[in-house]
């Protein structure tokens, strides 16, 4: 069922991807690139941003600290006034940090990092876009998530909350945008082979290239969904274990995973 507009053609649309300087918003950026979108690139790796707009004729980069509200604001504020139609089409929120975590191992500066990052980062962006996309009456904004976001999980303790969090907060969004033609996602990959997934030292099943989870993000958002889970061979079983009783959960999920 489409619960958002289908985006079937990317020719002529502006699309502001934050956190795209590897991975899979890089591998997202490439792909709508390639048919035809204009993309505007943004994180704090200059370099890479460069070579990226370097590689892409006709994108362009805005260097961006998304923990910095102030900066946040003047970079959406100098979008804006560059774009000849000052129309933006899509933000996709995907900057993220990830880093191994247990109780035993609890570390206050390391998890409040992941707080400003993946969750409050992305609060900044929604304060510099939401008027803009709500004036235009249309646009779409996808938040990238993670099935960690979906229960507790072992060595999630600073990375899960956050993502627990964007899920909930697509969910309000879309209840309040939804109405005004504005569309809403939230993206929950599962394992893919990224810079913050190389530290695990424990086998992720159905592991996907960046270019792969680009791809299923683009025909979720042509395919009008509101979630976007992936590979479903891997998290549809996650989904099914989300409704088990704490007293099944539990357990089930030390088994599973050794934790």
């Amino acid at each position: 069922m489409a619960l958002n507009p289908r985006i079937t053609v990317w020719q002529g649309r502006t699309v502001w991807l934050i956190g795209a300087s590897t991975g899979i918003g890089q591998a997202t950026a490439a792909l709508l690139h390639a048919k035809g979108a204009k993309v505007i690139v943004s994180a704090r790796n200059v370099p890479a941003l460069k070579a990226f707009v370097a590689a892409h004729p006709g994108s362009d980069f805005e260097a961006l600290d998304v923990s910095d509200a102030a900066a946040v604001r003047d970079v959406a504020a100098r979008i804006r006034a560059q774009l000849p139609s000052g129309r933006l089409d899509m933000v996709v929120y995907c900057a993220g940090h990830y880093q191994a975590m247990r109780a035993q191992t609890f570390d206050l500066s390391e998890a409040l990092r992941h707080q400003q990052i993946n969750y409050v980062g992305a609060l900044h962006v929604l304060a510099a876009t939401l008027p803009w996309l709500t004036e235009q009456g249309n646009g779409h904004l996808s938040l990238v998530a993670s099935v960690a976001g979906f229960r507790g999980l072992p060595k999630a303790l600073a990375y899960g909350p956050t993502k627990a969090a964007l899920n909930n907060l697509a969910e309000c969004l879309y209840m309040d945008l939804h109405p005004l033609g504005v569309g809403v996602s939230v993206v929950n990959p599962g394992f893919v082979r990224t810079a913050l997934t190389a530290g695990n030292d424990f086998d992720m099943p159905a592991l996907l290239t960046p270019e792969q989870a680009a791809r299923e993000m683009v025909d979720g958002w042509q395919a009008g969904r509101f979630e976007v889970h992936f590979p479903r061979r891997f998290t549809g079983w996650l989904k099914l274990l989300r409704h088990l009783p704490h007293g099944w959960y539990f357990p089930a999920i030390s088994r599973i995973t050794g934790g």
